[in-house]
């Protein structure tokens, strides 16, 4: 199998942290743009529009060693016919993960025993002051059924947990606001378009149950936040919240400082050792190129109007 020529465009601590270097090696040869035919991306890829592209005239695909390929795959990408691979289902794996450790801990009211055990420093009375803890029976709201979605579904089949699914694209799923009165636990994996900003309003985030919990590990932009935080002041549901608008709250954003909420720096996805997952898929989707293979992760424009 001979090596492919690839450009790697990323941040410059990047690819020590994604690939095997070894491996890397033995699959590409690295060159300039002006001689690559795969651009080899990461996170902090520019944005591959006609200046770039006109500079790399051998070019034929994008291997995107991440999840979303909106920031820097451009509309000049697909009108020159470039194959497009991404890493996303790798990464689908530790959200799905996270998601899966949220819902548990959400069910078994673990955050809200914490609280209360800080600042009681007392003894507390589990079984009389948290009746309905525990996940037997709970049902768990799936908002879309996307790569996570999906994952996280397969991985609460184990449990002894109702799951509902609503998805405009899944035959059978259920209607959002049905699933968002029914759920004890609701949980994000819709893709962040036109159509889904603030696909939680005030309306329906009224819908919630008293006492549930809402886990948003996808796009900032599915909730009004500030509708939000109208009803966490409230003290009346509870929210673990990895992805914020803005992306780094200001300083004086209450959500920092409310007992009910979790707030994490978008942690769910791959972090540390998790990173070698993405490079290692990126560089099987590097041998399929070289041997003339589709691609296993493929992304075409048509996708665009589902994926984050």
């Amino acid at each position: 199998m001979s090596r492919v020529a690839v450009v790697l465009l990323m941040r410059p601590d990047l690819p020590e942290r994604l690939f095997d270097t070894g491996r890397l090696a033995q699959v590409a040869e690295v060159v300039p743009l002006e001689r690559a035919e795969v651009v080899l991306s990461g996170w902090g890829c520019p944005r591959l529009d006609t200046t770039v592209l006109d500079r790399a005239p051998s070019l034929r695909a994008i291997v995107h060693a991440a999840g979303g390929v909106k920031g820097h795959v451009t509309d000049a990408c697909w009108d020159r016919g470039l194959e497009v691979s991404t890493a996303a289902g790798a990464n689908a794996e530790p959200v799905a993960e996270y998601t899966l450790a949220r819902i548990l801990l959400a069910g078994k009211a673990a955050d809200r025993m914490a609280r209360a055990y800080r600042e009681r420093r007392a003894a507390i009375d589990l079984l009389s002051e948290f009746p309905h803890a525990g996940n037997l029976g709970k049902t768990v709201g799936i908002v879309g059924a996307s790569r996570i979605g999906r994952r996280v579904i397969e991985l609460l089949e184990p449990f002894d947990l109702r799951v509902l699914v609503s998805d405009p694209y899944v035959e059978g799923s259920v209607a959002l606001d049905e699933l968002l009165t029914a759920s004890d636990v609701v949980s994000l994996h819709a893709p962040s378009l036109p159509s889904t900003r603030h696909l939680l309003d005030a309306r329906r985030l009224a819908l919630l149950r008293d006492g549930a919990t809402l886990i948003n590990t996808a796009r900032g932009a599915l909730i009004d936040q500030d509708a939000l935080v109208a009803e966490l002041v409230s003290g009346r549901i509870d929210a673990v919240i990895d992805v914020t608008v803005p992306e780094v709250l200001p300083a004086g954003s209450p959500l920092y400082d409310l007992p009910n909420v979790v707030l994490t720096p978008h942690i769910a996805g791959a972090l540390g050792v998790e990173v070698r997952r993405l490079g290692a898929s990126a560089l099987d989707e590097l041998e399929r190129y070289a041997r003339g293979e589709p691609f296993a992760h493929p992304v075409t424009r048509a996708d665009l109007d589902r994926i984050a």
